[in-house]
């Protein structure tokens, strides 16, 4: 898992795993994975999925790199403070996975609870070798 700044600003975690180093063959089957992660979690809660890739093909300007083969996030939250009204600004969290033609990117921004954080990271490190 590598931290990243993303466009100079988003503290995001990512991930590329190999095809041939993962049992998942499809988003759909990783999405799943997170989704029981998610509803097994204690203050977990599972929100829905977005399909990125047919949103942002459906629009009549839009812009798909050409090796961006298929993308969906799925949306959580992990939160069980409201102590402060701009906490609100960055929930729920957000796994983002994108499909490539030999690999998948697994993707998050950083989380505001260091607990929540190292949890998502060791369920995208379990993708790899499953």
């Amino acid at each position: 898992m590598q931290k990243i700044s993303f466009m100079d600003k988003y503290p995001v975690f990512t991930k590329k795993i190999l095809k041939t180093k993962t049992n998942y063959k499809t988003i759909d089957e990783i999405i799943e994975y997170f989704r029981k992660n998610i509803e097994e979690h204690p203050i977990g809660i599972y929100i829905g999925v977005f399909n990125h890739y047919e949103y942002t093909s459906s629009l009549e300007v839009h812009e798909i790199a050409e090796d961006i083969l298929d993308a969906k996030n799925i949306m959580c939250c992990f939160g069980d403070k409201l102590n402060t009204p701009e906490i609100a600004a960055i929930r729920p969290r957000s796994f983002g996975v994108v499909l490539m033609k030999d690999y998948f990117v697994v993707s998050f921004i950083q989380a505001p609870s260091p607990i929540a954080n190292a949890t998502m990271i060791e369920w995208v490190e379990a993708i790899e070798n499953n």
